[in-house]
């Protein structure tokens, strides 16, 4: 360790560095925005530490694909088939005026840092995230969607929402771009995004409709494909995008949940980043992504939340108990996957999956200074034995003490005014169940 003098040094019952063996009594110091030092006490030098009982220091959490443009979509199509659903979800986006995305971008940036998320990897509607994320200081990349065939209709579309959240582009909160998926983006459209040369993300093979329409053309996605004018490629999602040069380092993709082994081969070839969901592909019945094939390929896999319209909230904790879960349930394998796995998922996993492992994931000196103080003194896990089966079993977003981005301090318990938070919300969701129920009728 360097033990260089630094402006603030934190320690806890126990340090997980994520790229290194836990540390009892850890420390990590930072000067401004970066990590100096990380180790025992006696090897940090440091004017003051302050310390924090009961706890255990990880990186920031990464939550590789959110929308938290859609924080008030909770419950909505709760049960029905993701075709029907995802349908239902397009239409009571497009009741919903920009404050009300806005106000909904607000919440789910401050539930993701209330819940230990210093970055997200959003998938934005309209662009708002930006402003929201820039707002609470939530570091971000913000990728606008874009849908249907047209390229000039479609960048002519994201110019426009590119313009109001460039404003709240900083190095914390980057603009991308989304062509949605291969069902309502056309080829066109994914190779006008990747000319850009910002990141790319997309949806990829995430139920068995999109592999029906894929395949066929038919059942229930067809009907949304036809209204972004894009015709079945008689073949699977992975493979078209393969097959047309359109799977490249700079993308990442969510689910990939329908894929067969050449097509992990393929993933594995492109460099393609994957983010696994397993709340929100087990919500919805789409079924669980092969993680272990995915990870022994060599496949920069990372975790993620998705909607609050499928998998509930932006809890990364009980995403990735779910991770384990599944992920032993799928392999009848109690080894699939481990706590300290899963945690690694959600930190450095995360931060390569959407390309930002040199900055990000991990407590390593010349690392941003992004961090996340868990309390466990109240958990059945104390006195902690493995500090990271205690963290991903034991924590939750209640137990988070303090979220830092880049050495600032950007929540601590009961920090932020939530009630005029959700009221903004809830403004827009009673606005949107009052509209659907007049077209009902």
């Amino acid at each position: 360790m360097s033990g260089r003098a630094a402006q603030t040094a934190l320690s806890a019952d126990w340090l997980v560095p994520i790229d290194g063996p836990p540390i009892e009594g850890g420390v990590v110091a930072y000067a401004g925005e970066t990590i100096v030092d990380v180790g025992a006490p006696e090897t940090v030098e440091a004017e003051h530490i302050e310390h924090f009982p009961g706890c255990v220091i990880v990186p920031g959490l990464i939550n590789a694909h959110t929308h938290l443009e859609y924080t008030a979509f909770a419950g909505f199509g709760d049960g029905m088939p993701f075709g029907p659903w995802l349908n239902l979800h397009m239409q009571r986006k497009r009741r919903l005026a920009i404050d009300d995305l806005l106000a909904g971008a607000r919440l789910g940036a401050a539930q993701c840092l209330a819940g230990g998320v210093t970055t997200v990897s959003d998938a934005s509607y309209a662009g708002a995230a930006a402003a929201a994320c820039a707002e609470a200081g939530l570091r971000a990349i913000t990728h606008i969607e874009i849908f249907g065939r047209d390229p000039e209709i479609a960048m002519r579309q994201f110019e426009e929402r590119r313009g109001p959240a460039a404003r709240a582009a900083s190095e914390r909160v980057q603009i991308g771009i989304s062509p949605h998926a291969p069902y309502s983006a056309a080829l066109e459209l994914y190779r006008a995004a990747l000319e850009l040369g910002e990141p790319v993300a997309t949806h990829l093979a995430e139920s068995p409709a999109e592999h029906e329409f894929m395949l066929g053309g038919s059942g229930p996605i067809a009907k949304i494909a036809a209204i972004a004018n894009v015709e079945s490629p008689a073949t699977s999602s992975v493979r078209y995008l393969y097959e047309h040069g359109a799977l490249r380092p700079s993308m990442s993709a969510a689910h990939c949940v329908l894929i067969d082994e050449t097509e992990i081969e393929l993933l594995a070839q492109c460099d393609i980043g994957v983010v696994h969901c397993p709340r929100s592909n087990a919500q919805l019945g789409c079924g669980i992504a092969p993680l272990r094939a995915l990870r022994e390929a060599g496949i920069r896999v990372g975790l993620g939340t998705d909607s609050p319209a499928s998998a509930a909230s932006f809890d990364m904790f009980e995403e990735m108990r779910c991770a384990i879960g599944y992920a032993r349930a799928r392999e009848q394998a109690a080894d699939a996957l481990s706590a300290h796995e899963a945690l690694a998922l959600a930190t450095l996993g995360s931060a390569a999956a959407i390309g930002r492992a040199v900055q990000l994931g991990s407590l390593t000196p010349g690392k941003a200074a992004d961090l996340t103080v868990i309390d466990l003194s109240n958990s059945n896990f104390v006195p902690v034995e493995d500090p990271a089966a205690a963290v991903v079993y034991g924590g939750s977003p209640e137990c988070v003490s303090r979220t830092i981005v880049g050495g600032e301090t950007r929540y601590e318990r009961r920090g932020f005014r939530w009630p005029e938070l959700r009221a903004a919300v809830r403004s827009g969701r009673a606005s949107m169940i009052d509209r659907a129920r007049h077209a009902a009728t």
